[in-house]
């Protein structure tokens, strides 16, 4: 089997997920990081690779296949530039980048040097959002009537101890964490054609938002909501209900999985939800209705680590073998989708996206 030469660029708490699942990949081999603190450094030798200080020095001494960017936002796009100078893949973490705009760029380059970019929204790998999103395709649910999405769980104070997270525009729920919300349910249930929001910073009075509300229509006529805190003492998110966080922990104490559903995809024949993956239908005899009895069963699926199925995709994509399940060009729409909630949360209006 060819294996795929991968370079980290950054190598915080989803950089290090990275390199540990990157290294048990059958199909990839961790050649080289790239993060200039002494913590990195020591980190990357216990896992017995090199490390560079700069990444322009990593990529210009080694060969590579692909990198991934698992750096602060505004990073992403001049160090993808880099590597797609050089026609190397890259995985960008999400969001693409800090701006439209900036994304845009990058994408122009991929394309003007037919170089693959694989955005990280990791959740597109999982096969409970995959196998949801193949039966509302296959029509499980009917028509699509309304999606219910809520991510409300509560984050320590501790984790306001670096000031971006209290003080700029991108340390709130809305670019942190609604933007998988964001992704997910375009992916799953259709792309969105206009949204209204509101959101607040009442709980904690810091400058940047603490909890959002969000109304969408879909180009396919479905609605939905999405309910977003994250100063909520609450287990209704993905991140307490999927067992994510296990994937990304370096300790040995796991959080308990929480036996609730998050993600309610709703149609005139059923309904589905995640990461539960139970289906509701009305499969007896009669007029379906309320004052019928509901069936339930479960979606059929063979759980697998989202993180250790991206890493596989990517050293694919980067060995030219795959196409990139999430692409620059759809990373840049979510991206685009979940900037208009913060444009929508302060202007009070509709906002229409692109076509």
């Amino acid at each position: 089997m060819a294996r795929a030469r991968i370079g980290i660029i950054g190598l915080g708490t989803i950089g290090k997920t990275h390199l540990a699942v990157l290294q048990e990949t059958d199909n990839a081999e961790v050649v080289a990081i790239s993060d200039p603190t002494p913590a990195a450094r020591d980190h990357a030798a216990s896992r017995n690779v090199k490390a560079y200080d700069d990444h322009r020095a990593m990529i210009e001494a080694e060969r590579l296949d692909g990198v991934v960017i698992a750096t602060p936002n505004d990073q992403h796009v001049p160090m993808a530039l880099d590597c797609i100078a050089r026609d190397i893949a890259v995985l960008v973490e999400k969001p693409i980048a800090e701006s439209v705009e900036a994304a845009r760029r990058l994408c122009d380059a991929a394309e003007a040097k037919n170089v693959p970019v694989l955005v990280g929204h990791h959740r597109r790998h999982n096969p409970a959002v995959r196998a949801v999103r193949q039966a509302i395709a296959d029509g499980l649910i009917g028509k699509p009537a309304i999606a219910t999405v809520i991510y409300t769980q509560l984050k320590p104070e501790s984790y306001f101890n670096l000031g971006w997270r209290r003080d700029t525009a991108s340390g709130g729920p809305i670019l942190i964490n609604l933007i998988h919300e964001i992704d997910l349910i375009r992916y799953v249930f259709g792309e969105i054609d206009s949204l209204q929001a509101l959101s607040s910073s009442t709980v904690r009075g810091f400058p940047v938002e603490d909890t959002a509300a969000v109304l969408l229509r879909f180009r396919n006529g479905a609605l939905g909501t999405i309910s977003l805190s994250d100063t909520a003492a609450s287990p209704f998110s993905w991140d307490l209900a999927s067992g994510e966080f296990d994937q990304m922990s370096d300790t040995a104490d796991k959080l308990k999985r929480q036996k609730v559903s998050s993600h309610v995809f709703a149609g005139s024949e059923g309904s589905l939800t995640l990461p539960d993956v139970r289906h509701f239908s009305y499969r007896g005899a009669g007029e379906p209705g309320w004052l019928s009895e509901l069936s339930e069963d479960k979606l059929a699926l063979t759980p697998e680590s989202a993180y250790r199925r991206q890493a596989r995709h990517f050293a694919a994509v980067s060995l030219r073998v795959e196409e990139p399940i999430i692409s620059g060009r759809d990373g840049l729409r979510t991206l685009e989708a979940t900037l208009a909630v913060k444009a929508a949360s302060e202007s009070g209006s509709t906002v229409r996206l692109p076509t």
